[in-house]
């Protein structure tokens, strides 16, 4: 049995980081967007297609594409990290009777948090990278000059010490809440459907992902600017202030945020963010489903799948 399980939860931590990379690569260009909306105070609040517009007029076609590699690799180790532990941990705390949802959320919480501890230095970096030879509109941000990943690391802990390398965890921390949220809504959906039908079509997956997502990201979305903001740590912020986005900090840069743009300010980007998180949720819920599904199918562990 036991050897089961881990096979079970290799299969479901594959199928999860296959189908996040599948889903982030059709929809990067939102990102971008997202991002810079975040980070570049003085850029505009514009309709997404505009930010997008702009971007590749200023900074070329591929621009929106920039720091896909290192955003990529990050995603593969985090989504690995976050369903392998998910799904040992339902493994070993469920052990075959009817999961519920209180189970889903402390499990996508524990997962949650593992996943942040330790894979936050390759999303400090891929930030970065990302926006690494942006024109931003915003003079006081100090631009970077990284050649890579490996080189990236090495400056940032060179320059601003390891623990940089951590900025922005208290928000990320606090950011566990939206997959955890996103979990127990897609999971309970699932459940209430299943009552009134045997099998769910690809089509109900694809809307339950995108609702349990939309609810997740809208509630947790201006955690995510400060988080953006932290990462990046170029701003000349006042430096006593950068120390691993402590409290104080996270709750000053929504402070700030509030008084310059008002509440919508904390929800700059929030459309290019939702439609991405959208799309890319329920996309990477198909193939994750799909791909599972399959797999147990081939090695004839169809009755282990069915949780």
């Amino acid at each position: 049995m036991a050897s089961v399980l881990s096979y079970e939860s290799l299969v479901h931590a594959v199928a999860g980081a296959v189908g996040s990379v599948t889903a982030m690569t059709v929809f990067f260009p939102l990102d971008t967007a997202r991002l810079r909306l975040q980070v570049d105070e003085k850029r505009k609040s514009k309709t997404t297609h505009m930010v997008l517009l702009e971007i590749i007029k200023e900074e070329g076609l591929l621009a929106p594409y920039r720091g896909w590699f290192p955003v990529i690799s990050s995603l593969c180790c985090s989504n690995f990290v976050y369903f392998y532990t998910f799904n040992s941990l339902k493994a070993i705390w469920v052990k075959g009777q009817r999961s519920t949802t209180g189970k889903d959320l402390v499990v996508g919480f524990v997962a949650g948090v593992v996943n942040v501890l330790l894979t936050t230095p390759l999303w400090v970096v891929n930030t970065r990278l990302k926006l690494q030879g942006a024109k931003f509109r915003n003079e006081d941000i100090v631009p970077t000059n990284y050649k890579g990943i490996i080189d990236a690391f090495h400056q940032i802990i060179r320059d601003e010490g390891i623990l940089a390398l951590w900025n922005g965890t208290f928000p990320s921390l606090l950011l566990v809440f939206n997959p955890a949220i996103q979990f127990m809504f897609y999971e309970g959906l699932k459940r209430q459907l299943l009552k009134k039908r045997v099998k769910l079509s690809s089509l109900d997956v694809f809307i339950i992902g995108a609702i349990s997502k939309a609810i997740a990201t809208t509630v947790t979305y201006p955690m995510q600017t400060v988080q953006s903001i932290l990462r990046f740590g170029r701003h000349r912020l006042n430096p006593e202030n950068r120390t691993l986005g402590s409290l104080r900090n996270v709750l000053y840069l929504l402070h700030q945020r509030v008084k310059r743009f008002g509440i919508m300010g904390l929800y700059k980007g929030l459309e290019a963010k939702l439609l991405q998180t959208v799309l890319t949720a329920a996309l990477m819920f198909l193939v994750y489903e799909k791909l599972t599904a399959a797999t147990f199918t081939v090695m004839g562990l169809k009755s282990a799948h069915k949780h």
